[in-house]
């Protein structure tokens, strides 16, 4: 470490991953007492910590064995390339955050290089859900591991892993998620009559918005045919609104949803929605800790589908695992059917008992995520410790 300056390198593979990292850095930067200088890879909020990509890390934001196949030889070139260029950078850490299959083999390679040097993962991999050999595997290049959800320290202490740390969920002290939840707090819930507001969220690949995008308009058809006028919203990312836009165009006038892709839009629409009905993801958990009440459904490729089985998990809902119990309700590939969609939604955007139970449930959820110090900050805690125990250095 070089007087008063601390090189990080920092590997992020994906928009929420990017959001991890900014966080991280910024309390890094209060904690630490010199200089903090950044390398690697990330997105906009890491680039505004200082961060100079090596490349646009959106090449990396892919779902699905297909379209890593597709893209292979290409992930194997950024791989490649990014390892060389930490290795040569010879930084005093190397923090990885989320998307293992890029992050981990870039780790790898690195480790094997420089064998002292501290490497932190951020965002344990869901080894409790299959793949569970991956967890004695990261002893030979990762020092610790930074958990968001409260059950992950057992289970990677359970299957040999490297040391874990419960530290919280970024989205749970979220300034943006607190406002929208407070806002919720004081809108009635929709009397019979009333139009509903229905969010839409088909995901952020586009893979995921293109097998979804048919089944939310039957969806959203039905439920028009049978409430009468609804307001449809569909926020998205910038670089999917051409083709939700192209997707949605042959949408009936009664059922096109609003689009947009600015946060603040983002957040209107999250504080107004009635319920949701969204592609399984991080978002499910963002929406349970912004108590919008949410169907979650997906479909995935065909190799996914085939190697199913494997998967041990019981469910893919975030706030189901931290709950333990069937919170959300999910369906998947060939039951991701508009009458499910439909009836949920009518259940979920008015006062049912099932909409009150999934609220409760979401209560839960928040109280679990909850940490005395804020996620960033002990994570920036946690690397400067490891840094300190790996090398002796101050």
């Amino acid at each position: 470490m070089r007087e008063g300056v601390l090189k990080l390198a920092v590997v992020a593979g994906e928009v929420s991953g990017d959001l991890l990292g900014a966080d991280l850095v910024r309390a890094l930067k209060t904690q630490f007492p010199g200089q903090v200088e950044l390398f690697g890879v990330g997105g906009e909020q890491l680039t505004a910590e200082g961060l100079n990509s090596l490349f646009d890390y959106s090449e990396l934001s892919i779902m699905g064995f297909t379209q890593v196949l597709k893209k292979l030889p290409q992930l194997i070139s950024r791989i490649k390339e990014t390892a060389n260029a930490i290795i040569a950078y010879k930084p005093d850490a190397l923090l990885i955050i989320d998307s293992p299959d890029f992050t981990h083999r870039v780790a790898k390679r690195v480790r094997k290089a420089l064998p002292d040097l501290p490497v932190v993962n951020y965002v344990c991999p869901s080894v409790w859900a299959w793949k569970e050999y991956r967890a004695t595997a990261m002893l030979s290049y990762v020092d610790h591991v930074l958990a968001l959800l409260p059950f992950e320290p057992e289970a990677m202490q359970r299957l040999g892993g490297p040391a874990t740390t419960f530290v919280g969920h970024r989205l749970s002290v979220d300034p943006d998620v607190l406002a929208v939840r407070a806002q919720r707090a004081l809108r009635p819930v929709p009397a019979t009559g009333d139009t509903r507001t229905i969010l839409l969220l088909p995901g952020s690949r586009s893979t995921e918005t293109t097998r979804l995008m048919e089944p939310f308009q039957q969806a959203a058809s039905a439920f028009v045919e049978r409430n009468g006028p609804t307001r449809f919203v569909l926020p998205t990312v910038p670089r999917q609104e051409q083709r939700i836009r192209e997707l949605a165009a042959s949408w009936p006038d009664a059922i096109r949803p609003e689009i947009g892709t600015d946060t603040a839009f983002k957040w209107r629409c999250f504080a107004e929605a009635d319920a949701a009905i969204a592609a399984s993801g991080t978002v499910i958990l963002e929406l349970a800790l912004c108590h919008v009440p949410v169907v979650s459904v997906y479909k995935t490729d065909w190799i996914f589908t085939m190697l199913s089985k494997r998967v041990k998990t019981w469910t893919g809902a975030l706030p189901n695992l931290i709950a333990d119990y069937a919170l959300v309700p999910e369906y998947f590939n060939e039951v991701v059917r508009s009458g499910s969609m439909l009836r949920w939604a009518e259940r979920l955007s008015s006062g049912t008992i099932q909409r009150r139970a999934m609220l409760e449930g979401f209560e839960l959820v928040q109280k679990r995520l909850q940490t005395e110090i804020p996620p960033g900050e002990q994570g920036a805690a946690i690397l400067l410790q490891t840094i300190r125990m790996k090398t002796g250095k101050r």
